[in-house]
């Protein structure tokens, strides 16, 4: 009488046979360069996918590689974010590329830990970028990876990363993380998951239980007329691109933003100006009365 498989070995099985035939041709999957994988895991945080298809090779194609970004002016980086929102990602980019050349000989570090010291870089994007840039046999668990190990494996208690590495195989580390990644993507969604064409299905807990979540009701932000100040935040940085990173007058660029821009609103702007000064994207200048406002340089 033949010997049944322990589940975790099917489980594998099932999974990275799924991941070789349905896995998404994506660009930073055909390569091992652990700069443009860094590039593409900053890109993906809170930014959907097809954006980032987009932005990515245009991208790489001005700065590719970690000399030609640190060489670069923080206008320039955040002219070629323009679209993917949360600006101060690609200032941390540019200050990271700088480290990198400068205590590094230009070469990312490949210790997970080391890579944590770098700015912009937490737990999970230090994981990505060991496993998938130098293929090393770490866990990593995203938004994704952490719904699918939850209902995959309810009973293993709440921390997803200590589930993670216990069920960490010894080889074709990569694939999996993939392959568990691509499946909450998918497959195992937040919302409305589908479980009939799940390759996990006879082995997961969790399956049809899922129903859609309501989301949480946030509370109000910080605003003017209704709108969150972020939103204003972006509309700043982005009138700032438009003109190519020339300085705009304080009042003009109230003006840009806001309809019924009013005196009034001049400290509230001013607020949103510091803040994003101290965040490295734009420099604000005085001159007597005058107050004007571009791209950081």
């Amino acid at each position: 009488m033949p010997t049944r498989k322990p589940p975790m070995v099917e489980i594998r099985k099932r999974l990275l046979r799924w991941y070789r035939t349905s896995a998404r041709p994506l660009p930073w999957r055909e390569t091992r360069n652990p700069y443009k994988i860094l590039v593409s895991e900053v890109m993906l945080q809170q930014t959907q996918v097809n954006r980032v298809l987009e932005k990515y090779p245009r991208f790489l194609k001005q700065f590719p590689s970690f000399s030609s970004l640190a060489k670069s002016i923080p206008a320039e980086v955040i002219v070629a974010w323009r679209g993917m929102g949360y600006n101060n990602r690609a200032v941390r980019l540019r200050s990271l590329a700088q480290i990198v050349c400068d205590n590094y000989r230009g070469r990312l570090p490949m210790d997970s830990n080391e890579l944590t010291q770098l700015p912009g870089i937490g737990r999970y994007t230090a994981s990505a970028v060991a496993c998938f840039a130098f293929e090393q046999r770490v866990a990593v668990v995203d938004t994704n990876i952490g719904r699918v190990i939850r209902r995959v494996f309810p009973r293993s208690g709440p921390d997803a990363w200590k589930t993670a590495e216990r069920i960490l195989p010894a080889r074709q580390v990569y694939d999996w993380n993939q392959a568990l990644m691509e499946l909450g993507a998918l497959i195992c969604t937040a919302s409305n998951p589908n479980c009939a064409d799940c390759p996990l299905l006879k082995h997961c807990p969790g399956a049809y239980k899922q129903r859609r979540v309501r989301s949480p009701v946030r509370k109000p932000e910080p605003g003017r007329n209704g709108i969150p100040n972020r939103i204003y935040r972006g509309r700043i940085v982005e009138e700032l691109r438009r003109r190519n990173g020339r300085p705009a007058a304080l009042t003009r660029l109230g003006r840009l933003i806001m309809r019924g821009f009013r005196g009034h609103d001049k400290v509230w702007l001013l607020r949103l100006v510091k803040a994003l000064e101290k965040d490295g994207l734009v420099r604000s200048v005085r001159k007597g009365e005058g107050h004007s406002v571009g791209l950081a340089s």
